[in-house]
This record gives C-alpha cells, structure tokens and sequence, in this order.
C-alpha cells in the first residue's frame, strides 16, 4: 500500500520523493510546481502500465532498507531476494560550488552496486506527462535513451544495457552501473567518470553546509536531518520557500482536504526561515528576503496574497486533473491553489517580521535600508486599516470570515516590529507613530479577543471557539511569559484541543466537516508554550514522543492520526520539520551544561 514513508533528494531546483523500494514515485520537472513526470504517488493503480515512475525491480524481492548517507540527502535503499541477493540504490540531485555559483542542474542520477551474490535486476523508467495522462514517447541512440514530451525532452546516459533498459529486461547486476537523467545534452566524460565527480562534490557540499550550522546540543540527528529538508523545500533561484514538495495528500482519509501544497506562503515561510537562521543558515534567509522584498514591490502598494508561485507569479488558478485518481485513491487531486484570492490579513506582519533581521543581523550583506523601511512601512499602514477587518484566517477558511485573532495580533507584531526598526535607525518620530498604533491595536485585541468565561484568547473576536495559533502570542512578542493571560490561554487550548500527545489546530466543524486529524506544527507550538511557562518535562516528553511519530527517515508530513500516528497531509511539511529545530534550540542542554 502506498505511505508517505518516502525519502526525499534534491538540490533546491528539483525534488524527488522514492519510497521504500526505492522507486521515484513524485517528481516534478522543471522545478517544484511542474508537471510531474513521475506520479505514481496520485495513482492507486500501481502497475506496470501506468506511467510515472523509475524504479528498479529486484526477481524474488523479499524486503528492503533505506538510509541517508551522514548529514547528506543522498539516499540508499538495499533491495534483498529471497536467495539472500543484494543491490544498493543510491540516489540523489547533484549541487555544489562550481565556476562560482551553485551548479545544480535538472538532473537525477542513480547509482546500482552488487552487494552480495549475483541480484537479478530490471530498470523501468516510464516518465509521464500532463499530470500522468500520457506516457512519454521513447528513442534511444548509441549511449542514451531519449523520453519526449511536448516542450519537455530527458535524456538517461547510462553503463547499463540500452536494450535491458528500453526492453525493461531482467538481468544480472555483476558490477556498478550508473544511470543519469537529465537535459537531452551530451555528457562529456564517461558515465562513470561523471557520476563520481557529482557524487563526490555533492557529498562534500552538504557535509560542508551542515558543520556550519550552530545545532544544540541534544537531538543533533533529528535537526540537521530537518535542517536539510527544510533547504531541499527553497528554490534557490528566486528565494521562496515551498510549503511542502507534494500536492492532494489529503488531510486525513477520505476527507476533501487536498490541496496543492508546492507554492510559497509568506507565513509558513516566515517560520522557515526563522528556524533556518536559528542554527545560522543566513544565506537562505537572505534569498527569501529578496524574495518578499520583490513580491511585496510587485504589489505596488495593494494587497499582499498569502501565497505565490515560487517565481513569485500571482496567480495560482485552481482545478482538479482527472488523469490521477489520488493518494491511495483518494481524490481529487488538486493543481494551483485557491487561497492566492483569499484575503489573510496576517501577512503584512509576516513579511514585516521577516524583513526586520535584515536590518539587524550585522552577517548580511545590507543595503538600501532607508528604501526598505519606508516599503514596510506601506504594509504597516494596511495592517493598521485590516487589523479589525474580518478574513479568511491562517487556516484558510473558504465559507466564512471573521476577524482572526492571530490575524490581528501578526498586525501588531508588523506595527511593534516597525517601531524597533525605526528606533534602529534613528528615526525617532516614527518610532513614536509604530509605537501608538502598535499600542492601540494591542489593546483593542484585548478587549475583543479575550473571553473571560473561558479565561482565554478565542479564535476570532465575537465568537467563543479556540485556535492553536495562540499558542505564539508570547514567541511574537505580544504577552510576557508570566501573563496570566497566557498561562490560561494554554490551559483553556489544551482542555479543548490536546488529543493524547498531540495537538488539533481548531475543534469546531469547518467548511468539510470536523477536523479529524492532529496538526504537527500546533503540537509543536503547544511544545513551545509549555517550555516557556516553565513546564519543561512535559514539553521533553511531547517533544520525544513527537520524534517518534518521523517516518524510518527523520520526516514529517502536515498531519498525524493522533491513535495510529501515521502521517498525512502534504510531504514533507516545512511548518512540522521547522517545529523539530525550533523545539530542540529550545529544550536542549546547552554545550556548556554537558561539556
């Protein structure tokens, strides 16, 4: 049966999902929101007929076994036969410095090793196009076989049998083959020569991109395997930051809740990369601050959306393909998304919030900081005209508006965060403007959003319903840690919400019903809330249990079943795999504690 315990390789142009017998099932070309050329994932037929897929077939399979190569995202899976036969896939997207810039081409390459006795193999490679309705057409020449699509055409240079591969025959796998596909353009060097040289920077990239980050002392394989995934979700060449690399996982089964998860919202980004800078990545902080910078002028003083293409396009029309059927059948399957017309009025203080560390964090490369100021300061004025206004909410509710009380707050912490900018740079009188309308809007939250009966922040103003999002109002600044206020607001929210160990992001029905599922980044805010009120062993022990609930490889989807612990939702999740970095910075010991 298809899961979502998948392994994901990439190289922050392209991404690919393998699962446990190390077949591609998800892989989007020419960048994260592309057609899928393998899509075997979204179909429930999982035949040899349908195409989506590259695999390799063990004869007489009897099980497998995957890892990571160390504090990489190369990926090995060892297929095992019932003679006691084994074969090493090894996987991956090349990247590394090159000429001076990051090479990180459109291409995937797969190593093939004997590892003991003499395995029988066969390789199928069957692409697709137009979300899996066609098959590619197939011609090969003297060293490469060529897969064409319209305005798409692969090239797969490999050692192995042309004729074994076209014919997708069994045969013996006596010594290391190699297959690499990519652009239809010639490889210079043998195939051999060409896929060690790949393998052996890429692997000295990302060993060198992990000894540079400040990781805490415990948990250190559970962060920098979150760290690592959470760089293979940016597209470097613009800066955004994808919410997740999959589309139409649903919810929970059967539930509707499918939707295209392969864009970037500036709210879960915000989190991303504050979780990324935590552990000191400021390259990627500083590509997503040139990405907002040029959504937020491209807006040209309108309405920010809450999502945009990773190109930083507008507009994401939604429709549902027919040719895949969904996960485990579970459709529809869904491509672009409808929120990009919503109105969430919490991302003018996103993208503030975001911005504000460009002005302070002395690493980056700073410049134009009086022009960058005074364009926030356009999105400070619209939080200031919306933060009473109702929306659609973080959670994008699409039958309903109210005003959102995390809405309102995030248009506090833009206003309160402009005040500090201001002071930074010595322009005292508009210090003093953020300062009132910052505090002028705090108070109005507090008299709208407080409900006194339930000794708690609700949801929205006006209505008594509870929101795991206000789990952050102390991280954003708006309660101190000893506010009574937010001591009970955790109270009242893990009364309503906590299911065993695990967090719902909300309990009354929606737009598709009740929610059915535990949502990870809430259980990993409740985390965050409880170590912060001083209640650190119970936040240690969600936060192992939390760990527990990764997949065989360290990753986390959007959802959890909160009985079976088995993942759904869109894979892997930035918003659950930024949650592991954020707690461990937390919770761990110091380095000085322990050494």
């Amino acid at each position: 049966m298809t899961s979502l315990d998948l392994g994901v390789i990439g190289n922050c142009q392209i991404s690919s999902l393998i699962d446990g017998n190390g077949a591609m099932v998800w892989t989007c070309l020419p960048r994260f929101d592309g057609d899928p050329v393998f899509c075997r994932l979204l179909r429930s037929d999982q035949g040899p007929v349908a195409p989506g897929y590259f695999e390799v077939e063990m004869e007489d399979f009897e099980s497998s076994e995957q890892c990571y190569l160390e504090n990489t995202p190369i990926l090995e899976t060892v297929l095992r036969d019932t003679h006691g036969n084994a074969v090493a896939i090894t996987d991956f997207a090349p990247r590394y410095e090159h000429l001076g810039r990051i090479f990180k081409p459109i291409m995937l390459l797969r190593g093939l090793r004997p590892v003991t006795g003499q395995p029988r193999i066969r390789v199928r490679l069957r692409p697709a196009y137009d979300y899996g309705m066609n098959a590619c057409e197939v011609t090969h020449g003297s060293n490469h076989i060529r897969y064409v699509a319209p305005g798409l055409v692969l090239r797969l240079t490999t050692d192995a049998s042309l004729t074994y591969v076209v014919e997708e025959r069994f045969f013996v796998l006596d010594r290391e083959l190699h297959l690499i596909l990519g652009p239809d353009e010639s490889i210079p060097e043998s195939v051999v020569e060409s896929y060690r040289s790949h393998f052996n920077e890429t692997e000295r990239y990302w060993r060198g991109w992990v000894r540079g980050l400040a990781i805490p002392f415990e948990w250190q394989s559970a962060v920098i395997r979150a760290a690592i995934s959470l760089k293979l979700c940016t597209y470097e060449d613009t800066g955004a930051v994808v919410a997740a690399i999959t589309t139409s996982i649903p919810e929970a089964p059967n539930s509707g809740r499918n939707w295209d998860y392969r864009y970037c919202w500036l709210r879960d980004s915000y989190y991303v990369v504050h979780a990324l800078n935590r552990l000191g990545a400021t390259k990627t902080m500083e590509a997503y601050l040139r990405y907002i910078v040029n959504v937020s002028t491209d807006a040209r003083g309108g309405p920010l959306q809450p999502v945009y293409s990773v190109t930083g396009r507008a507009v994401l029309t939604e429709r549902e393909v027919t040719s895949l059927d969904g996960y485990r059948g579970m459709g529809p399957v869904r491509v672009g998304n409808q929120a990009y017309e919503q109105t969430q009025n919490d991302v003018y203080g996103a993208v503030i919030l975001a911005a504000t560390r460009y002005f302070f964090d002395q690493r980056l490369l700073r410049s134009g900081l009086d022009a960058l100021f005074e364009r926030l300061e356009h999105l400070g004025e619209r939080a200031v005209a919306l933060y009473n206004e109702p929306d659609a909410g973080l959670w994008e509710y699409r039958g309903r508006k109210r005003v959102h009380t995390y809405s309102s707050i995030m248009c506090w912490a833009g206003c309160d965060h402009l005040t500090r900018i201001a002071a930074h740079l010595n322009r005292p009188k508009r210090a003093i403007y953020w300062g009132r309308k910052a505090a002028a809007i705090h108070r109005h939250v507090c008299e709208q959003a407080w409900d006194d009966e339930q000794k708690s922040f609700t949801e929205a103003f006006g209505h008594p319903e509870l929101d795991a999002s206000l789990l952050t109002i102390h991280d954003l600044g708006f309660l101190a840690r000893d506010d009574p206020r937010f001591v009970s607001t955790i109270e009242a929210i893990e009364k309503r919400l906590r299911r065993g160990k695990h967090m719902f992001r909300y309990g009354a029905a929606d737009d598709f019903g009740e929610p059915e599922n535990a949502f990870n980044i809430c259980t990993f805010w409740y985390i965050d809330a409880l170590a912060t009120v001083g209640r650190t062993d119970e936040a240690r022990d969600l936060f192992e249990n939390m760990l527990r609930c990764r997949t065989s490889l360290g990753l986390l989807s959007e959802d959890l079943d909160p009985q079976t612990q088995e993942p759904w939702g869109n894979f892997p999740q930035t918003y659950s795999m930024a949650g592991i970095i954020n707690a461990a910075v937390r919770l761990s010991r110091t380095w000085e504690d322990v050494l």
